[in-house]
C-alpha cells in the first residue's frame, strides 16, 4: 500500500524546489514571445506521459490558459498525426519519427521543445527519438528547449535551454514538468496582458 502522506510530501518538495529555475523559466517565456513575434512556430514532443504533457502544453498555447482574449501561439504536437506516426513506424521504425517530423515542419528560427523524464540514453536507447529530433533541429538552426529529469541525459548536452528536475522518480518529474509548463503559460499570458510581446 502506498504511503499517501510520504508521496505527496515528496512530490510537493520537488515542485517547491522549482523556484530555483526561475531565470530559466523566464528565459523560456522570452524565447517563446520572440518566436511568436517573428511569426515562427513551436514544435513540441515527448514520449509516453511526456507526450501527453506535450499535447497539453500545445493545447494551452494554441487556445488559452487564463486570458481568454489572448491571441493564439503557433505550436504543433509532433505525435498527434496518427496516420503519419503509424505509417512511419510500420514502414521504418519509431526512433526516427520525430526527426522526420522536424524535417517536415521545422524551419530556421523555430523552437523545438522536448519533454523527457530521462533525457535520452545512448546505452539503453530510451528517448533517443527525441535526441535524434534535437540533432535535426540543430542542423536547421532551431532553438532547442528541453525539460528533463534524472541525469538530464543527452538532451541536457544538446539543448540551448534546459531545466533539469533533479529527481529519480518518473511521476515526480512529470508532475514537476507540468508545473513548469503551467508556469510558462502564466508568464506568457501576463506578457500578453502587459503588451510585452
Amino acid at each position: 500500500m502506498v504511503n499517501i502522506n510520504d508521496y505527496f510530501k515528496e512530490s510537493s518538495e520537488v515542485i517547491k524546489n522549482l523556484v530555483t529555475h526561475k531565470k530559466k523559466i523566464e528565459s523560456i517565456c522570452e524565447e517563446i514571445l520572440k518566436n511568436n513575434k517573428r511569426k515562427k512556430k513551436i514544435l513540441v514532443a515527448g514520449n509516453g506521459g511526456s507526450c501527453a504533457d506535450a499535447e497539453h502544453f500545445v493545447g494551452e498555447l494554441q487556445c488559452t490558459f487564463k486570458d481568454r482574449s489572448r491571441a493564439p501561439i503557433s505550436a504543433i504536437s509532433l505525435a498527434t498525426m496518427s496516420s503519419a506516426l503509424t505509417a512511419w513506424c510500420n514502414d521504418f521504425e519509431f526512433l526516427s519519427f520525430y526527426k522526420r517530423q522536424v524535417q517536415a515542419h521545422g524551419e530556421e528560427g523555430d523552437i523545438l521543445f522536448l519533454i523527457s523524464t530521462g533525457g535520452g540514453d545512448k546505452k539503453s536507447g530510451a528517448s533517443m527519438s527525441l535526441v535524434k529530433a534535437a540533432e535535426e533541429g540543430k542542423k536547421k538552426n532551431m532553438k532547442i528547449i528541453s525539460l528533463v529529469g534524472k541525469t538530464g541525459g543527452e538532451l541536457k548536452k544538446i539543448s540551448d535551454i534546459f531545466i533539469l528536475v533533479e529527481n529519480k522518480t518518473t511521476s515526480f518529474i512529470q508532475e514537476a514538468h507540468m508545473s513548469i509548463l503551467h508556469c510558462i503559460c502564466e508568464g506568457l499570458d501576463n506578457s500578453f496582458v502587459n503588451k510585452k510581446f
